[in-house]
This record gives C-alpha cells, sequence and structure tokens, in this order.
C-alpha cells in the first residue's frame, strides 16, 4: 500500500483559528498579571519604586516646618572681677590709665586712655626672664640651679643687677623687640637709650603682656607654670597694688609684677602694676610728680583695682 501524503495546504482553518485564540489570550493575561493591583497580580513580581511594604502614615497632626529646633545655648561666662567704670572722682594726682583682658575671650576693656604708654621700670622684669627661659629651652638647654636662683630673685624681690645680666645675654633691646612680636603689642616700643627699664609700655599692652605670660607665648611650655608660680611669690616692697582687693586666700592665686621709679628727669614717679589671675590680666600705670613718692603710686594702683572691682573686700 502506498504511504499517504500530506496536504501542502497546512493547517485546517479551524486549528488556525484555535491558534490566534491562545495567542490572543496570553497578550491579555500577561499584561494583567504584571499590573499592580490586579487579581491576576504575580506575588513572585519585582515592584519599582515601591517598598516591600507599605509605610505606614502618621496619624497625628501634620508637623509645623517653620518650627526649627532651638540651639543649645552658650554656657554663660562667669563674670570677671573687675567692671569698666568711670574713675574720675579718684582724686589721684597725675596720669594714671588702666586696663583689663578677659583671658577667655580676648576682650579688652580700659580707660580711654589706655594706648597711651608709661616707662615700666621694674614691671619689664616678667618678660625678661620669660625670654631667657623660653631661649634657653628652645636651644635644648636647661637652666642652671644657679640661673634659676638668679630669676628668683629678679622676680620675686626685684633684683636690678640680675637683671641687667639677664638682659646683656638676650642681646638687650633684641629682647624688647621679641616681646613686641612675640605678645602681639601694638602700642609699645624700645627704650631710646635701649635700657630696661625705659621700656614704653601701655596699660593694654601690659594686660596683653600678662595673656602672653599666661598662655605660654612668653616663657614657653616648659616653664610657664614655674615663672606664674614665681610671679605669686612675689614679696617686700614689690608686693603691693591689685593684687591687694582680694581676700588673702585669693591673693595666693594672682601673679604679680610691679614697678616703680623716680624719673629725676621728668620730675615723676612711674608706678606701674601687672596682674594675672585664672581668667583675666590686669594693667594699671600712673604718673605724678616725683615729690610725692612711691607709696602715693603704690597706693593709687589699689584704689584704681578696688573702684573697678565687681565685688569689693
Amino acid at each position: 500500500m502506498a504511504p499517504r501524503r500530506r496536504s501542502k495546504r497546512g493547517l485546517s482553518p479551524k486549528a488556525l483559528t484555535a491558534v490566534v485564540t491562545v495567542v490572543l489570550i496570553g497578550l491579555v493575561l500577561v499584561p494583567l498579571r504584571l499590573l499592580p493591583g490586579s487579581p491576576l497580580e504575580s506575588t513572585a513580581a519585582a515592584r519599582w519604586g515601591t517598598p516591600d511594604a507599605p509605610a505606614e502614615r502618621p496619624t497625628g497632626p501634620p508637623a509645623d516646618r517653620k518650627v526649627r529646633p532651638s540651639p543649645s545655648p552658650s554656657p554663660k561666662l562667669e563674670p570677671l572681677p573687675f567692671a569698666a567704670k568711670e574713675l574720675d572722682d579718684l582724686d589721684i594726682e597725675g596720669w594714671y590709665a588702666w586696663s583689663v583682658l578677659d583671658r577667655r575671650t580676648g576682650e579688652i576693656i580700659g580707660s580711654d586712655n589706655m594706648d597711651e604708654t608709661s616707662t615700666t621700670a621694674s614691671l619689664i622684669k616678667s618678660w625678661i626672664v620669660a625670654d631667657y627661659l623660653r631661649r634657653t629651652a628652645e636651644a635644648g638647654k636647661t637652666p642652671s640651679d644657679a640661673k634659676l636662683a638668679d630669676a628668683t630673685k629678679i622676680i620675686r624681690d626685684s633684683d636690678n643687677t640680675r637683671t641687667q645680666q639677664f638682659y646683656n645675654s638676650l642681646d638687650r633691646s633684641a629682647s624688647i623687640k621679641r616681646l613686641l612680636a612675640t605678645c602681639e603689642l601694638t602700642d609699645s616700643s624700645v627704650a631710646s637709650d635701649g635700657g630696661w627699664s625705659r621700656t614704653n609700655l601701655s596699660p593694654r599692652d601690659t594686660a596683653r603682656l600678662g595673656a602672653c605670660i599666661a598662655d605660654g607665648r612668653a616663657a614657653g611650655p616648659e616653664w610657664t607654670s614655674w615663672l606664674l608660680d614665681e610671679m605669686r611669690q612675689v614679696r617686700g616692697a614689690g608686693d603691693f597694688g591689685i593684687r591687694k582687693v582680694f581676700s588673702a586666700e585669693e591673693q595666693k592665686t594672682v601673679a604679680i609684677k610691679n614697678g616703680w621709679v623716680d624719673r629725676t628727669q621728668e620730675q615723676e614717679n612711674h608706678v606701674n602694676c601687672l596682674a594675672v589671675g585664672d581668667t583675666w590680666t590686669m594693667g594699671v600705670m600712673l604718673r605724678y610728680p616725683i615729690g610725692l613718692g612711691y607709696e602715693y603710686g603704690m597706693q593709687g594702683c589699689q584704689k584704681i583695682a578696688e573702684a573697678l572691682r565687681t565685688e569689693p573686700l
């Protein structure tokens, strides 16, 4: 029996209709499975731009977008022991000026003439000793016990002979030029004769010198504490002025270096006071007729500090 030949006409009309129907149904059902919310949606299909679980909406009242959280308040600084006041009624003869520096902020207050200068006398010894100690340390050396004993005599007892020896070893007026640069003084200058006693300082720069000693620029990190401790132990004739307006216990914490000299050429006494406290430094300077003597200026320095004191004894 001969084999049957396949028809060259392909699918029958019924079969072709069935195939087309299946394809059309598939084209309809597949988009429905991908359409979000459709009953035929595939649970395994990835959703672009939506989380796996619906986010909970806040149920409270809407936030006020204009409200900003308040910044934490800055800690309030304790007031300084001195405040700016007019001192017209002190009945002090001659010229005087004062300045106080807040070591925490750098703010300076003072008399209208706090930028005027006067000769420092022994007050400048605080810098001379600081300059010696810092430069010795910078050279990689340690002062001998004898040199430290000399420095103690200069600070505590205001020894002039030892001061001159230190000053000469520091290249004299070159040391004062270092003072002006290191402590960023704006009003002061080297003496015309190059001597340490006639260095010209203003009360404002005197307060800056105190800050320079306190923060370590003057004596350097190794010797600052030593120098301040020596200045707290000033004794004898040099122990007067600013720290006397504090209680006996508080006086032990205040470092000082004062200066007093009679200028016969000008027929004046020059008396100066430097004090360094925990949060402040202060400079007071006076010039007055030579016949009034040293004690007049020493008492005047204390009188000015008392007038400015916020909590008098």
